[in-house]
């Protein structure tokens, strides 16, 4: 493959130091055909101690540093998403290939300039939504599409986390993009347009903090097709964490942690319900970032698996979602680099 070393084998850099980054590192370390080469971090003691915790030869303090580095391939960005916009796009403009935590950016406009910017320049961008890489989740697509439950009419699914969060916490804090919608809500969002893709109606309802974030939240979604879609999230309750697909000719329900699940059952008329598994011997990070290599040796910009027109889709619903509750965030139109490390 041009552009990496060795046999194959994608050189990686990972950019921030959060818990995200070291449990992809984690996992990518694992992966005989990947390499971690260097970490940045705003902070160059944070990315130091990160670079000597998971063995990588490179730490630079600074996110432009990083990107600047010619023997990587690939930089993933696991900053807070108020500043996916920011390093994504500096990773891009130096030429990099980039996978970008979920959600994708703060709105859509953020998420359409990062898309214009990779296509423009001919670079590889994705969006770690990593339920899309899922093999169950993508035999469940095959078994729908090839109309084992007829026509899809309404899809069910829920992500919310007891909580409580105090106020400092960066799920309450505007400036950081805070509130279920955008962490939790955009599981069973993509969820939902998997499979019915961008919908034509967008209805929210929901609670606010006092900082102005949503902490509960429900969503009503509607296609011009008939099919609805309803969902919730919350940062105020554990909810059932469950989907249910249900068509003309059957139903697909997922057990608590549907959006990196092991199974689904699928419901018949005349059936007994079937329990359908896949495995592929990965775990959730290491499929995206396998994706990501795929797309790098076949040299394609884009992931099919999870493609950028999807990505802006989910955006936009997102958007409309906030604006029908009010919400909006500290420094949405100023320049994001201000967020996290």
């Amino acid at each position: 493959m041009a552009g990496t070393s060795g046999a194959g084998t994608v050189r990686w850099g990972i950019l921030a130091t959060g818990g995200i980054a070291a449990s992809f590192a984690t996992d990518l370390l694992e992966m005989t055909d990947a390499q971690v080469i260097a970490v940045g971090s705003r902070r160059p003691e944070s990315a130091k101690r990160f670079a000597e915790r998971f063995g990588i030869p490179r730490a630079y303090g600074g996110w432009a540093e990083l990107a600047a580095d010619d023997d990587i391939d690939v930089i993933y960005v696991a900053t807070p998403h108020s500043a996916h916009r920011a390093a994504a796009g500096l990773c891009l403009e130096a030429g990099r290939a980039v996978l970008c935590e979920k959600p994708f950016t703060l709105n859509v406009r953020e998420a359409e300039e990062l898309v214009d910017l990779a296509r423009s320049r001919g670079r590889f961008l994705m969006e770690a939504m990593w339920t899309y890489c899922d093999p169950v989740v993508r035999r469940m697509t095959e078994l729908i599409h090839d109309g084992a439950i007829g026509e899809v009419r309404a899809v069910h699914a829920d992500f919310g986390l007891p909580g409580p969060f105090d106020p400092d916490h960066r799920l309450r804090d505007p400036a950081l993009g805070g509130g279920a919608l955008l962490d939790l809500g955009v599981y069973p969002v993509s969820f939902a347009q998997l499979l019915l893709g961008e919908p034509d109606e967008v209805r929210a309802v929901g609670q606010l903090s006092p900082e102005g974030v949503d902490v509960n939240t429900g969503l009503a979604l509607g296609w011009d097709s008939g099919a609805v879609a309803l969902l919730s999230c919350s940062i105020t309750a554990d909810t059932p964490m469950t989907a249910a697909v249900t068509g003309t000719a059957g139903r697909i329900e997922f057990p608590r942690g549907f959006f990196h699940p092991e199974r689904f059952v699928l419901h018949r008329p005349g059936r007994d319900p079937e329990e359908i598994t896949a495995v592929d011997g990965l775990r959730s990070y290491q499929r995206e970032a396998a994706e990501v290599m795929r797309a790098l040796r076949a040299g394609e910009t884009e992931s099919p698996m999870v493609p950028l027109d999807g990505t802006l889709a989910v955006m936009r619903t997102l958007d409309a979602a906030r604006e029908r509750l009010g919400v909006r965030y500290l420094g949405e139109d100023a320049d994001p680099e201000e967020g996290g490390a």
